[in-house]
């Protein structure tokens, strides 16, 4: 159940394969039922991810070892361990899981792999993949050809040497 949803009323309904909760006339989650086969089993928790959205927008720090992000999807979870090894990283992460609550979860799935991909696993390339896709935009950008005009005739070479004869003559102007 969405952590939104702790400390309030809710209706659980149970069905054979299945467990509904319900609060405020709506359908809050579904989840399959497990059963264990004897009392001598392990119990087994099972976690939903985008139920605790709300709970690492306000403590993103959470993300890092917190049980139900241990099951993210494969291309969420690569993102995770980069975006964790920068700076900051934790909020990002947290922003862009959260584009599952306005948009498609496929989508931002794609666009978080194509964002890998490219090498530019950022919440900004993420944001640009995904409206693509929304969209139905190409997400590669066309080759563009210069035109003739455009088309460089000697290609341009590296010459420190020149800088170098700049700089010393700065330094002898400044020297005097």
């Amino acid at each position: 159940m969405p952590a939104s949803f702790a400390n309030r009323p809710v209706s659980v309904r149970v069905y054979p394969e299945r467990v509904v909760v319900a609060a405020e006339g709506q359908i809050v989650c579904e989840h399959s039922r497990i059963f264990a086969r004897s009392h001598n089993d392990k119990s087994v928790t099972v976690y939903d991810w985008r139920h605790y959205l709300s709970v690492i927008q306000r403590k993103p720090g959470a993300l890092r070892n917190g049980a139900p992000f241990a099951e993210l999807p494969v291309a969420l979870r690569t993102l995770q361990q980069r975006m964790l090894e920068k700076p900051g990283g934790d909020r990002e992460m947290v922003e862009i899981l959260a584009l599952v609550l306005q948009h498609d979860e496929q989508a931002v799935l794609t666009a978080v792999q194509l964002a890998l991909e490219a090498g530019a696993p950022t919440k900004t390339h993420i944001l640009n993949l995904l409206h693509r896709l929304v969209d139905g935009k190409p997400v590669d950008a066309p080759p563009v050809k210069p035109p003739n005009a455009l088309t460089l005739t000697t290609e341009p070479q590296a010459n420190v040497e020149r800088y170098d004869a700049l700089r010393k003559g700065r330094e002898a102007r400044h020297a005097s």
